[in-house]
C-alpha cells in the first residue's frame, strides 16, 4: 500500500494490524501517532530519526538491544544535571534546577535576535518555547503545588490540541515582545527557585491534584509536580538546541 501525502494536508491513517511490504515512507513525518509494538524488519533505515520524550517511558529494541537506557545515558552526558531531574530529594531537585537554568541562560544569550521567532517546520520557536515553560510552571507549581485558582499568565503557550479538548483559550494572548517573555519567564523561574529553597522531603510527599485532570486516577505529589517542571525544562532545552542548530546550518 502506497499513500502519497506530498503537498497534502496531514491526514489520519489507521494501519493497526496491517502488514506493509515494499512500501516507501521516505521523507515522511509521523507525529502524535501510536507506534507501540510496531515491528520494523529488514528495512532501509539510513537517516531514520526518532525524536520523542515518551521514549523514556517504554522500550525501543534495535537488533534485539533496548536502546532507551543508552539514549538516556548519552543525553545525561550532553546535559549535565539532567540525570537528577527525577531526584527524590530537595537537594537533587535544586541541583538539577540550577543546572538547567544555567543551560537555558546560555542558550538564550547565544541566540541572535533574528532566530528568536524562527521555526523548524511546525516546531515551536525559542520565543514560543519560553512561553510554554511559563505555562508549565503555572500549571505544575502555581496551580499544582500552590493550588491557586487562576494560575495562568496570559502569554503562556499552551500545548497543541488544548482548544479541541475544551480548554478556555480566551485567557491567553500574544506577547508584546521578547522583553515581556523574558520578564515573565524570569518571574516564573524565581517562583521555582523559591519553592525549591524551602521545600522539605516531607513536603515533597504531600498529595496534590493533577492540574490537567483533577478527578483523574493519578494524583501527583508536590515532588511529582516539581519533577514534571524539570522534565519540561530539560526536554524543551534539547528541542530548541536541536532546532537552533538546524536553523544555523540553514543560514536562517
Amino acid at each position: 500500500m502506497t499513500v502519497d501525502h506530498e503537498g497534502a494536508e496531514p491526514m489520519r491513517v489507521d494501519f493497526k494490524g496491517a502488514s506493509l511490504i515494499r512500501s516507501s515512507f521516505s521523507g515522511a513525518t509521523i507525529r502524535f501517532s501510536n507506534l507501540t509494538d510496531l515491528v520494523v524488519q529488514e528495512c532501509d533505515v539510513g537517516g531514520l530519526s526518532i525524536d520523542t520524550h515518551d521514549l523514556f517511558f517504554g522500550t525501543l529494541f534495535v537488533n534485539g538491544v533496548d536502546v532507551v537506557p543508552l539514549v538516556d545515558a548519552e543525553l545525561n552526558r550532553r546535559f549535565p544535571g539532567r540525570e537528577l531531574q527525577n531526584s527524590r530529594t530537595p537537594e537533587g531537585l535544586r541541583e538539577s534546577w540550577e543546572a538547567v537554568q544555567e543551560a537555558w541562560a546560555k542558550t538564550v544569550d547565544e541566540t541572535p535576535a533574528q532566530l528568536r521567532d524562527a521555526r523548524v517546520g511546525t516546531e515551536w520557536s525559542l520565543a514560543q518555547t519560553l512561553r510554554h515553560l511559563i505555562l508549565a510552571t503555572d500549571a505544575w507549581l502555581v496551580s499544582g503545588v500552590e493550588r491557586q485558582e487562576k494560575p495562568f499568565h496570559p502569554i503562556g503557550q499552551i500545548f497543541t490540541g488544548a482548544a479541541e479538548g475544551g480548554f478556555d483559550m480566551s485567557i491567553f494572548r500574544e506577547a508584546t515582545g521578547f522583553d515581556e517573555i523574558l520578564s515573565v519567564r524570569a518571574e516564573r523561574q524565581q517562583f521555582v527557585t523559591d519553592c525549591l529553597a524551602t521545600v522539605t522531603e516531607a513536603q515533597l510527599e504531600e498529595e496534590r491534584a493533577n492540574p490537567w485532570d483533577p478527578e483523574g486516577d493519578w494524583q501527583p505529589t508536590v515532588g511529582d509536580c516539581l519533577r514534571v517542571i524539570l522534565e519540561e525544562e530539560w526536554a524543551h532545552l534539547r528541542y530548541i538546541r536541536r532546532d537552533l542548530d538546524i536553523l544555523r546550518q540553514q543560514g536562517s
